[in-house]
């Protein structure tokens, strides 16, 4: 499939003042959670609220700092969420994408909302 990046705008909901980041993040089905660096944090101004044991594709294990809330918001979708502080790119994982009823297209290489929802994000809220 290759690598699928997209242009995101990450929020601090507690500093309203505070201007909002554009970023480029890479797209990971493999990976849960949004993912940023450290200086992403600093600019956001978002308070570090634990440490958590995270699994690394190498098996590895570690501890990370956990931050937020973080607002993010892709074409006309938003969701709040957490953010592990690591690395030196921003990652976006399955459970913001879930939240915000994004999909990966593989033969473009692109992210884009809900071709079935376009102008309204559904989920689910029931046991299945």
């Amino acid at each position: 499939m290759g690598l699928v990046y997209a242009r995101i705008v990450l929020k601090n909901p507690r500093e309203p003042k505070l201007a909002p980041i554009e970023i480029t993040t890479l797209v990971d089905s493999g990976a849960f959670h949004l993912c940023i660096p450290e200086h992403i944090r600093l600019q956001l101004k978002l308070e570090i609220v634990e440490q958590k044991e995270i699994s690394l594709a190498d098996g590895t294990r570690k501890l990370v700092p956990y931050a937020g809330p973080v607002q993010i918001h892709f074409k006309n979708r938003t969701g709040f969420a957490g953010a592990l502080v690591m690395g030196d790119e921003a990652l976006l994982g399955v459970i913001p994408m879930e939240d915000m009823d994004l999909v990966i297209h593989p033969l473009k290489r692109s992210l884009d909302v809900n071709p079935d929802s376009p102008n309204v994000p559904t989920s689910i809220a029931k046991k299945v």
